[in-house]
């Protein structure tokens, strides 16, 4: 009742009565756009996804997100997508500069003065050095887990003194900076880590605004300052120390309801993705909510496997296309809250993107509901019957348990019969990687940024690539992509590949969701900003403030 009668009067007054100079202290708790995740592996050679976002406070990276330039400082970018910062958006994080030397050559200035903290049995406190960097590209680019042809543009780094690290190219990528600068690979470990069992969650160190303190499984990861960390941050006409905030602790929470009502009550700060569905009930019942929408960053469609049969015959895949209502699905299932087209490329990719409107006929069709035609190309394939597939789906997705028994439906309109085949995210996972996964499997799966959501998706051989789609001269195109240094002449070929790749229909494509972000007022200097690099949020975390007597005078302690 106390609560309820101080949030009624917070909606009286203007939250600005309310100082808004930075405060140190305190723990910020979140559940991220990945709540319901533990984390995947604490060793970086394991090239998990997930790594950045799990131990990237204190994995720090060359480039990171200039976040002055996000739209709540009235700049252009929201930060949201997974991996894509426009070379206006990135700025040095270990890296104060760099510069070209020849056609393919780049040479990186570290900063100087920087210091890996003490870590007990591991390291005494040192300053990061430049064969820290070349330990950590060393370290990956090693691992039997390597992404097939990540990084063969890079033949050698050399460190020309212990601030300056040296990229030798064999040939150019357009996608250096993500790659080695900001990617999902691309966090520095100091080089002691080679001595001691890196899969241990307690021997993550790194340069960042946080150390991993406590781990518990399934349950919550817990983040302390870094007493020694070297950034700052201006507001106002002020320069601050980063981070603010004390501990930030990751509540894992499997249970959507459960999370739901842990940021009603207030145990968590930021709840990063919220599904439509509990949208209105949250504004409803809890008004002084903050609130950022946006378009979701992984796209989602049921991946068939085309080196199987029957998905092997354009026709089929086309005909499961056709089968499936999707503007029933955007306008019921999500309740007008997703775009019906917007992947593989996202809208936030600025030219790179282009409307379904702009698309050929041919592409257009498979967004169109016709069942009649799906059943006509189905008998022009030789299965005028139809046929049962197995599709398999993580349990890990409310969205998509909820979505499985409507696309059951809808093929089943058509004389196909679907096995559905719920997985524990880690089976779920493995399967794909392993390529053992079953001829249809219903995925989300990030868009990255423009290049990678081509390359890893639908390349011949890559992990990411459910589909197991394989195309020699679409390869070649991708290739020579990857080779092109100017931006008007990669935004043709891409759309040009994204055109093909969406006519091919190796997957079912399926709307893209909007989710939303809430976070409660006391959380200050934040927008809803989600990456600052790839899946790595901690520069915002480390810029966010609570304001204590806010926080206390809302019935919160």
């Amino acid at each position: 009742m106390m609560r309820s009668l101080q949030a009624a009067l917070l909606l009286c007054f203007s939250l600005s009565s309310w100082a808004e100079d930075p405060a140190y202290g305190g723990e910020l708790n979140i559940g991220t756009v990945n709540v319901t995740l533990s984390p995947l592996s604490w060793d970086p050679a394991d090239w998990t996804w997930k790594s950045n976002h799990d131990h990237g406070g204190a994995r720090e990276q060359l480039f990171a997100a200039d976040l002055t330039k996000s739209k709540r400082n009235g700049g252009p970018y929201a930060f949201v997508a997974d991996a894509y910062l426009p070379t206006d958006s990135m700025r040095g994080e270990l890296a104060e500069s760099w510069h070209w030397e020849g056609p393919l050559t780049l040479v990186v200035k570290l900063r100087e003065g920087i210091i890996f903290p003490a870590k007990a049995g591991i390291m005494e406190a040192r300053e990061f050095v430049a064969d820290d960097v070349i330990y950590s590209y060393d370290l990956v680019n090693e691992s039997p887990k390597r992404i097939p042809t990540y990084f063969d543009h890079i033949e050698k780094l050399e460190a020309r003194d212990d601030h300056t690290v040296v990229f030798h190219m064999r040939h150019y990528n357009a996608e250096w900076p993500y790659r080695f600068g900001y990617g999902y690979y691309s966090g520095i470990s100091p080089r002691e880590m080679d001595k001691v069992d890196r899969k241990r969650w307690s021997n993550v160190t790194g340069t960042g605004p946080f150390e991993l303190d406590r781990y518990v499984q399934a349950n919550a990861q817990i983040y302390k300052k870094n007493q020694q960390y070297w950034d700052s941050t201006t507001v106002g006409n002020d320069r601050y120390s980063l981070p603010f905030v004390d501990q930030v602790v990751y509540r894992i929470i499997k249970d959507e309801a459960t999370y739901l009502t842990a940021l009603r009550t207030g145990q968590l700060d930021i709840l990063e993705a919220i599904r439509w569905i509990a949208v209105d009930h949250l504004k409803e019942t809890t008004p002084e909510l903050q609130w950022n929408r946006w378009l979701a960053t992984s796209g989602q469609f049921v991946a068939l496997r085309v080196d199987q049969k029957p998905f092997d015959d354009l026709r089929v895949r086309r005909a499961l296309n056709l089968a499936v209502n999707q503007e029933e699905i955007e306008e019921h299932f999500y309740g007008g809250h997703a775009e019906l087209m917007a992947y593989p490329q996202h809208p936030e990719f600025g030219a790179y993107f282009e409307s379904l409107e702009d698309m050929p006929e041919s592409v257009k069709q498979l967004f169109s509901y016709d069942p009649a035609e799906a059943r006509r190309l189905l008998t022009e394939a030789g299965v005028p019957e139809g046929f049962s597939f197995d599709m398999q789906v993580c349990s890990c997705s409310p969205s998509h348990m909820d979505l499985v028994p409507l696309l059951e439906s809808y093929f089943s309109t058509v004389g196909l019969k679907a096995n559905i085949q719920p997985m524990e995210y880690a089976s779920f996972l493995s399967a794909m990687t392993t390529k053992t996964h079953g001829p249809a499997y219903l995925l989300s799966s990030g868009h990255v940024n423009p290049m990678t959501t081509i390359r890893k998706s639908f390349v011949t051989g890559q992990t990411w690539n459910p589909s197991q789609y394989s195309d020699p001269n679409f390869d070649e195109r991708v290739r020579i992509l990857h080779l092109t240094r100017g931006e008007d002449e990669r935004i043709q070929i891409l759309r040009d590949l994204t055109r093909e790749i969406l006519e091919q229909a190796p997957y079912v494509w399926l709307p893209t969701p909007y989710a939303h972000t809430a976070w409660w007022p006391w959380v200050k200097n934040y927008g809803g900003e989600l990456r600052a690099g790839a899946v790595r949020p901690w520069p915002i975390y480390a810029r966010i403030w609570i304001d204590h007597e806010m926080k206390t005078q809302m019935g919160f302690d």
